[in-house]
């Protein structure tokens, strides 16, 4: 790879990487800003999905409008609007319960907030596509993996941040600097955008795509999934993110049964984040080129299976100890999992065609990540009829089952390999 292509990965890394530290900050702080501001759990429920349902409709918006204009305008269309959101999350926050601006409260400016930083942040695929645009196949995989790398940083990070902004005591007014962090973090990461990352579409590739396609092109979504490898692709990533959203929901919630303090909860996201971090930058990039995206896509769905059902024998047992020994597993499954599956997609797809479709599989994730924390919710405390009796290691069994579905996908990929890009890294 040429020194100006490295140096690009560099820092869409960077790029990405000071981005998700403002999305760690705000993610865990969610739940003790609903309380404050007395939300309810279903409204609290409708708040953490709305970041998620705006990346849904969007990502492929943007994506395919990167394919059009180039990806650096979206990159950087969607750190101003993080900026600018984030900022916005603080100021709710600062108004207190009672709290109006311009004749709307402070939890309305909440949901504003999550929705507008939902829509900016949507701009994953376009960095994906970035890394497609400069990584030939054989790098591919590798190049993903940095995505999920300054994902697992940041999401390290940002919580270690956030917690520095909680209140010991119960029941104490949240601060507004973490949303006030987050924004300052995010414009940096603009700044860096603007002055710094080159554009990595060529020119003609554009010109000709922007006679190809619309902005937004629903029938996309059905060509895709009528192509039997990207059906059972997206099948896959779209099951894996489920189970892993039920668990990431419930997480909170598990810790709480077993006697974690509010602030530890941040610790243990960050404790996520810093497995993440080390199985993606540095486990899972190395193995990749070795191994193939096949068979590491399957070492990842096996290692979350087992991981899913660890994590409901430490619920049972009450151990916490237990639960932070077998936290790793799962975690590391999903880590070799999702780059793998991304790696997949692309190799799949046409070089014009890059944009959308991986913009296609941002959705499908996003959409998991709406109906898994809702099930997961479900699954763990029941419905208020009693027509669902809740556990708390209902989320982790399921996830385990939902996963064996997964691994009987991905073994079928190899079957359907063809004369397909993918064959030649299905029998690497």
């Amino acid at each position: 790879m040429s020194e100006g292509r490295k140096a690009g990965l560099f820092l869409i890394f960077v790029t990405v990487f000071i981005d998700l530290l403002g999305f760690g900050i705000v993610l865990p702080l969610l739940p003790r800003y609903a309380e404050h501001f007395e939300a309810s759990g279903g409204t609290l429920g409708l708040l953490m999905a709305s970041f998620s349902a705006m990346q849904f409709i969007f990502a492929p918006i943007w994506g395919r409008i990167s394919d059009r204009v180039g990806r650096r305008p979206i990159l950087i269309l969607g750190l101003v609007g993080s900026t600018v959101f984030y900022g916005m999350f603080g100021f709710a926050t600062s108004l207190g319960k009672e709290g109006v601006f311009l004749g709307i409260g402070a939890l309305s400016w909440l949901f504003i907030t999550r929705i507008g930083a939902g829509i900016a942040g949507a701009t994953i695929p376009t960095a994906q596509a970035y890394i497609a645009d400069i990584t030939g196949p054989k790098e591919r995989g590798k190049g993903m993996a940095l995505i999920g790398a300054a994902f697992g940083i940041g999401f390290t990070f940002g919580p270690l941040i956030g917690a520095a902004f909680v209140s010991a005591e119960t029941g104490a007014t949240p601060s507004a600097a973490p949303g006030y962090v987050a924004c300052v973090l995010s414009g940096m990461a603009a700044l860096l955008s603007i002055f710094k990352l080159p554009e990595s579409l060529n020119k003609q590739t554009s010109k000709s795509l922007a006679k190809r396609h619309h902005w937004f092109d629903v029938s996309s979504f059905r060509h895709a999934l009528s192509r039997p490898r990207i059906g059972l692709i997206l099948l896959t990533s779209f099951l894996t993110t489920f189970a892993f959203a039920q668990f990431e929901s419930t997480l909170s919630l598990l810790t709480q049964e077993l006697g974690f303090a509010a602030r530890s909860n941040f610790f243990i996201f960050a404790y996520i984040g810093f497995i993440l971090t080390l199985s993606q930058g540095f486990l899972v990039r190395r193995l990749i080129p070795k191994v193939g995206e096949y068979r590491m896509g399957l070492a990842g769905i096996i290692l979350m299976v087992i991981g899913l059902l660890l994590i409901g024998v430490a619920g049972n047992s009450g151990s916490y100890i237990l639960l932070y020994a077998v936290l790793p597993i799962s975690v590391v499954g999903f880590s070799a999992t999702t780059p793998s599956l991304q790696s997949l997609l692309s190799l799949n797809t046409s070089e014009d065609q890059q944009g959308g479709v991986l913009g296609i599989g941002q959705s499908i994730s996003a959409l998991a990540r709406i109906l898994g924390p809702l099930a997961g919710i479900v699954l763990f405390k029941g419905t208020q009829n009693g027509a669902i009796q809740g556990s708390i290691t209902s989320p982790y069994w399921v996830g385990a089952g939902i996963m064996l579905l997964g691994l009987l996908l991905m073994s079928s990929l190899k079957s359907t390999a063809g004369n397909s890009d993918v064959q030649s890294t299905v029998e690497t």
